[in-house]
């Protein structure tokens, strides 16, 4: 075990383990949580075997790494160095992999990537879904393997951390942090420099550094995907913040049931102070620090900072009034800097580049880049970082790929359920801070579903709306009761039970409580019913009028008169011929989508 005590032993050390000898091929499998429920930890197991089994173990290596972001094509196999990349790898595909690439050389073409045009693309860069993206904060993610430490010491790691506290001082990291314009990636878009400087700033006997891991909007998975595939940078950042503001305790705050995220985590905890990157003297240097890992119960009010905060101290996780602020009064009523994972991960490549080099990339006032977590009716679902001021048009159709089916994209939730929705009239909106306040969204923390015609948008706006009414942690009334209201009242249009003065309650519920809440769940809660009212309201209007339609119907002019949809009727309620036109009796649908789902002709019409 090799302890490091000076910035010299780190060189020697990341010059040893490029000395090693490199294996002629390697493959790198994705073991993020996507793939790990594609069977890919079987996977690895397997071609490990068949490679011993062949003796190529010599030669050739198998590297699980984290995720490696393309989820929608998962489990993915990169071969390195040629970079041909495998898609949709099943256990059947093993020994062809084995037999066929790594024996006789040749590739196996139904495993590759097809383009628009059904083209092969051999190669991951070549994949229209990456081209468009730049990584910082998932430099490493789906590159190294997140166990072994000296991959991430052969790629610059914890060289920031050196070079900062022994050749600088905790004012020039703030410094650097305050010109490059890193600002929180966990929605508020506060400037993580000047929260640093305020934290420093206040006198104290202990102070803390807290990581807000506590990811829980429907869709998103950045955080986790980060943890699971660079856990060392995340401590190295938290360490840098520990030396910067002047503590010498971290906390990684993280849901209990993201055990994929822990595991790595924990491992990477146990490393890091086994060669000196935590704990006493690190690094051979007066500065001493040490994280620890504190497991919430899964309630979303706890991405709140204070509310988050309380949850660490063993209370019920309920926010709490501001001022004063956690870089004042925190974690035990002592000075906190509490970040978000993807704020933190971009803390040591601004050390190592540059404040300059970060603030070259991105728009005036949102500098570097955001990761996104792409999914709903888009080609291409998985993780996204782009930088700052690509257009939702750029995300949507280049990286994305549009729809899979080529159905006209209605509009993007941004933001999860704090969020609103951007509609195709704003898709050439530069996505960054100022940008997105200005048409009545939020960046959020980063999770970006897309939706086409067929979604309702007010059942849209009842699913989020479920889900924060529920998450409400119940200590304001604005939040607790009047959330709970606008979902009855939503619920009460879906059912066709409303009526149009039911638009104005909304409205008012939405305002109302948006000014009154305590924190940001119940600010923000009311973001998507307010924003598809406002791009949708002939929907809601339909509900409220009771003129829309409540059942499934047939195109006279598409049904081909196959009879799939009257044989999965599970109330028999189609009626037809074979090659005659069918119909739906309306009075006896019970509207649940079977024959949506089988009709080979999109012949039938959704409510």
């Amino acid at each position: 075990m090799l302890l490091v005590n000076s910035l010299n032993d780190l060189k020697q050390w990341k010059k040893n383990v490029l000395k090693r000898k490199k294996y002629t091929m390697t493959l790198v499998v994705c073991a993020g949580t996507s793939c790990l429920s594609s069977e890919s930890d079987l996977i690895i197991a397997m071609l490990k075997n068949a490679i011993e089994k062949n003796q190529l173990d010599a030669e050739i290596q198998v590297k699980p790494v984290g995720c490696l972001r393309f989820c929608g094509i998962g489990p993915l196999i990169v071969i390195e160095p040629d970079q041909t990349t495998y898609m949709k790898v099943t256990l059947k595909d093993v020994d062809d992999i084995v037999k066929l690439h790594l024996i006789q050389g040749e590739v196996v073409e139904r495993l590759l990537y097809r383009g628009d045009n059904d083209e092969l693309i051999s190669t991951i860069t070549e994949i229209p879904f990456y081209k468009k993206q730049r990584r910082i904060a998932l430099k490493n993610v789906g590159l190294i393997d997140p166990r072994d430490i000296d991959e991430y010491i052969a790629h610059d790691g914890y060289l920031a951390l050196g070079k900062s506290i022994l050749s600088s001082t905790p004012e020039a990291v703030i410094d650097t942090l305050k010109q490059s314009g890193l600002r929180g990636r966990g929605g508020g878009g506060f400037p993580t420099g000047l929260k640093w400087a305020y934290t420093a700033a206040v006198k104290s006997n202990e102070k803390y550094v807290i990581c807000n891991a506590d990811e829980g909007d429907p869709g998103a998975f950045m955080d986790r995907s980060i943890i699971e595939g660079d856990p060392h940078a995340l401590i190295e950042a938290m360490t840098l913040a520990g030396y910067a503001i002047g503590a010498d305790q971290g906390y990684v705050y993280i849901r209990a049931e993201y055990a994929i995220s822990i595991e790595p985590l924990e491992l990477a905890l146990k490393t890091s102070k086994e060669h000196g990157f935590l704990g006493k003297n690190i690094l051979g240097s007066d500065f001493s620090f040490n994280i620890d890992i504190k497991l919430g119960a899964g309630a979303f009010v706890c991405g709140e900072e204070t509310a988050l905060i309380r949850s660490m101290e063993g209370h019920r996780g309920e926010p709490d009034k501001k001022p004063p602020f956690p870089s004042e009064s925190g974690f035990r009523g002592k000075p906190s800097v509490v970040n978000n994972v993807e704020t933190f991960v971009n803390v040591p490549v601004i050390i190592r580049e540059g404040a300059a080099w970060f603030s070259s990339i991105g728009t005036d006032n949102s500098k570097g880049t955001k990761v996104f977590a792409l999914a709903g009716n888009i080609k291409n679902i998985g993780l996204v970082e782009v930088p700052m001021g690509t257009t939702f048009r750029e995300i949507v159709y280049d990286v994305g790929g549009g729809h899979p089916n080529g159905k006209k994209i209605k509009g993007v939730q941004i933001g999860g359920p704090s969020g609103g929705v951007i509609t195709e009239d704003y898709f050439d909106t530069p996505i960054d801070y100022d940008s997105l306040t200005a048409i009545g969204a939020m960046m959020g923390s980063g999770g970006m579903i897309v939706m086409d015609e067929d979604n309702d948008m007010v059942e849209i706006a009842k699913f989020y709306l479920d889900f924060t009414q529920e998450e409400s942690c119940g200590k304001c009334t604005p939040c607790r009761i009047g959330t709970k209201r606008m979902y009855e009242i939503l619920e009460r249009l879906v059912n066709m039970e409303g009526d149009p003065k039911d638009l104005e309650r909304l409205e008012t519920l939405g305002i109302n409580i948006k000014n009154a809440s305590l924190c940001g769940l119940g600010q923000t809660a009311p973001n998507p019913v307010l924003s598809t009212m406002q791009f949708f309201r002939e929907e809601y209007e339909a509900y409220a009028y009771r003129t829309k339609r409540t059942t499934y119907a047939v195109d006279a002019k598409k049904c081909i008169g196959c009879t799939k949809c009257a044989r999965v009727c599970p109330v028999q309620c189609i009626e037809g011929k074979v090659r005659e036109v069918h119909r739906v009796i309306e009075s006896d649908c019970i509207a649940c989508g079977a024959c949506y789902e089988a009709c080979p002709v999109d012949a039938i019409i959704k409510p």
